[in-house]
């Protein structure tokens, strides 16, 4: 299995919006994201929490 780095919801954030990615409407900790294209996801933003693997990978593939 792939090893991700551990990274938190607001700094995935900062990331998408880098890739083009705009906020979209946040419903409590859930912020969702979408592309100009259609792509969406949504990252939850807990503090002190990091994005676990799995989530990781599929917000990865939405990404791509």
């Amino acid at each position: 299995m792939t090893s991700f780095p551990s990274v938190t919801g607001k700094d995935l954030l900062l990331a998408l919006k880098k890739a083009g990615f705009s906020l979209v409407r946040v419903k409590g900790s859930h912020h969702f994201v979408q592309h100009a294209d259609g792509r969406s996801t949504i990252v939850p933003v807990h503090a002190g929490e990091t994005i676990g693997s799995g989530l990781m990978s599929k917000i990865l593939r939405i990404v791509n």
